[in-house]
């Protein structure tokens, strides 16, 4: 049986034990994480050449927010097919469109979403577009 493609997310959120608790989870499916803390962090990384499967979100972060953030990484066209989920507590229905259209492949409410949920989610997407 052929192994499974090994995955990896970038995950952007200023909460540290977040961070820590998804890496943990998605090691746990062989999905290996590149953890960071600001939009600003990511778009230095993404010119630098970082590359990844899917990139989860926040949108409230010290600093460059997620959907700056997005919006500067779409406009530089540094996404290179990179799917991108918004995880975050943010429910309000302007940001949710906001987000959503800037052509999102997901948008989860930490609050109401457990981890696990999350980690399934991301690999529903990941495994539809093999």
């Amino acid at each position: 049986m052929a192994e499974e493609k090994k995955y990896k997310v970038i995950i952007v959120d200023d909460d540290k034990f977040l961070l820590d608790m998804y890496a943990m989870k998605f090691e746990k499916v062989n999905v290996e994480v590149i953890a960071l803390e600001n939009g600003e962090d990511l778009l230095n990384k993404l010119k630098q050449g970082l590359r990844g499967d899917l990139l989860l979100l926040d949108i409230i972060m010290p600093g460059m927010d997620g959907l700056t953030a997005l919006e500067q990484i779409k406009k530089e066209n540094l996404l290179k097919n990179m799917k991108v989920i918004m995880l975050t507590n943010q429910g309000d229905p302007e940001e949710v469109k906001k987000a959503k259209n800037m052509e999102i492949d997901g948008y989860m409410i930490k609050a109401i979403t457990t981890p696990s949920e999350v980690v399934a989610k991301v690999m529903a997407i990941l495994r539809s577009n093999v």
